[in-house]
Protein backbone atom coordinates (compact mmCIF):
# COMPACT_ATOMS: atom_id res chain seq x y z
CA UNK A 1 0.00 0.00 0.00
CA UNK A 2 1.21 3.05 -0.91
CA UNK A 3 0.15 6.95 -0.56
CA UNK A 4 -0.82 8.66 -3.89
CA UNK A 5 -0.04 12.40 -4.31
CA UNK A 6 -4.13 13.28 -3.15
CA UNK A 7 -3.39 11.40 -0.18
CA UNK A 8 -5.33 8.56 -0.65
CA UNK A 9 -4.23 5.01 -0.06
CA UNK A 10 -3.72 2.62 -3.48
CA UNK A 11 -2.77 -0.77 -3.45
CA UNK A 12 -0.23 -1.87 -5.67
CA UNK A 13 -0.84 -5.48 -6.34
CA UNK A 14 3.26 -7.00 -7.15
CA UNK A 15 3.07 -9.91 -9.32
CA UNK A 16 6.06 -11.37 -7.42
CA UNK A 17 3.81 -11.65 -4.29
CA UNK A 18 0.22 -12.92 -5.83
CA UNK A 19 -1.06 -16.19 -4.86
CA UNK A 20 -1.61 -18.28 -8.50
CA UNK A 21 -2.67 -21.69 -9.06
CA UNK A 22 -2.82 -23.65 -12.08
CA UNK A 23 -6.58 -23.89 -13.40
CA UNK A 24 -7.74 -27.24 -13.63
CA UNK A 25 -7.59 -29.07 -16.82
CA UNK A 26 -4.33 -28.32 -18.01
CA UNK A 27 -1.33 -30.69 -17.84
CA UNK A 28 2.19 -30.79 -18.84
CA UNK A 29 3.03 -33.69 -21.75
CA UNK A 30 5.35 -34.96 -23.95
CA UNK A 31 4.16 -34.39 -27.42
CA UNK A 32 6.54 -35.51 -30.18
CA UNK A 33 10.05 -35.03 -28.12
CA UNK A 34 8.82 -31.49 -26.82
CA UNK A 35 7.18 -30.64 -23.39
CA UNK A 36 3.63 -29.19 -23.80
CA UNK A 37 1.17 -27.47 -21.84
CA UNK A 38 -2.36 -29.42 -23.16
CA UNK A 39 -5.58 -28.81 -22.23
CA UNK A 40 -7.52 -32.01 -20.96
CA UNK A 41 -11.38 -32.74 -21.23
CA UNK A 42 -13.51 -29.45 -22.15
CA UNK A 43 -10.63 -26.97 -21.01
CA UNK A 44 -9.04 -28.98 -24.35
CA UNK A 45 -12.21 -27.76 -26.54
CA UNK A 46 -12.05 -23.88 -25.43
CA UNK A 47 -7.70 -23.86 -25.48
CA UNK A 48 -7.09 -26.00 -28.86
CA UNK A 49 -3.40 -25.78 -28.64
CA UNK A 50 -0.21 -26.78 -27.47
CA UNK A 51 1.96 -24.31 -25.51
CA UNK A 52 5.76 -25.34 -26.05
CA UNK A 53 8.16 -25.18 -22.88
CA UNK A 54 11.91 -25.40 -22.35
CA UNK A 55 13.16 -27.62 -19.95
CA UNK A 56 13.34 -24.98 -17.01
CA UNK A 57 9.96 -23.90 -17.61
CA UNK A 58 8.47 -27.43 -17.60
CA UNK A 59 10.14 -27.76 -14.30
CA UNK A 60 8.58 -24.51 -12.98
CA UNK A 61 5.24 -25.75 -14.56
CA UNK A 62 5.74 -29.29 -12.29
CA UNK A 63 7.25 -27.45 -9.20
CA UNK A 64 4.01 -25.00 -9.64
CA UNK A 65 1.84 -28.09 -9.41
CA UNK A 66 3.78 -29.50 -6.48
CA UNK A 67 3.16 -26.55 -5.04
CA UNK A 68 -0.65 -26.09 -5.56
CA UNK A 69 -1.02 -22.52 -4.61
CA UNK A 70 2.31 -20.63 -5.75
CA UNK A 71 4.03 -17.56 -5.81
CA UNK A 72 6.70 -16.23 -8.09
CA UNK A 73 8.84 -15.59 -5.30
CA UNK A 74 7.92 -18.91 -4.12
CA UNK A 75 8.99 -20.44 -8.22
CA UNK A 76 12.22 -18.47 -7.88
CA UNK A 77 13.20 -19.72 -4.09
CA UNK A 78 12.73 -23.38 -5.74
CA UNK A 79 15.02 -22.53 -8.65
CA UNK A 80 17.76 -21.08 -6.55
CA UNK A 81 18.07 -23.92 -4.59
CA UNK A 82 17.72 -26.28 -7.57
CA UNK A 83 19.76 -24.63 -9.86
CA UNK A 84 22.79 -21.79 -10.13
CA UNK A 85 21.05 -19.13 -10.64
CA UNK A 86 20.76 -15.12 -9.33
CA UNK A 87 17.86 -14.77 -7.07
CA UNK A 88 17.06 -11.71 -9.28
CA UNK A 89 17.45 -13.47 -12.45
CA UNK A 90 15.60 -16.14 -11.07
CA UNK A 91 12.79 -13.85 -10.23
CA UNK A 92 12.82 -12.08 -13.28
CA UNK A 93 12.63 -14.74 -15.66
CA UNK A 94 9.93 -16.61 -13.76
CA UNK A 95 7.52 -13.41 -14.62
CA UNK A 96 8.13 -13.34 -17.22
CA UNK A 97 7.04 -16.92 -17.91
CA UNK A 98 4.13 -16.41 -15.27
CA UNK A 99 2.79 -13.47 -17.28
CA UNK A 100 2.92 -15.65 -20.30
CA UNK A 101 1.12 -18.24 -18.65
CA UNK A 102 -1.79 -15.48 -17.05
CA UNK A 103 -1.69 -14.04 -20.49
CA UNK A 104 -2.89 -17.79 -22.72
CA UNK A 105 -5.38 -18.96 -19.33
CA UNK A 106 -3.56 -21.23 -17.61
CA UNK A 107 -2.83 -20.15 -14.30
CA UNK A 108 -5.26 -18.01 -12.22
CA UNK A 109 -5.32 -15.76 -9.04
Amino acid sequence: MVSAPSGKKIYIRNIQTIIMKQKKGFVLREVCGENAIVGEGLDAIDFGRLLSLNETAAWLWNEAQSQVDFTVESLADRMCEEYDVAPDTARRDIENIVKEWQKIGVIED
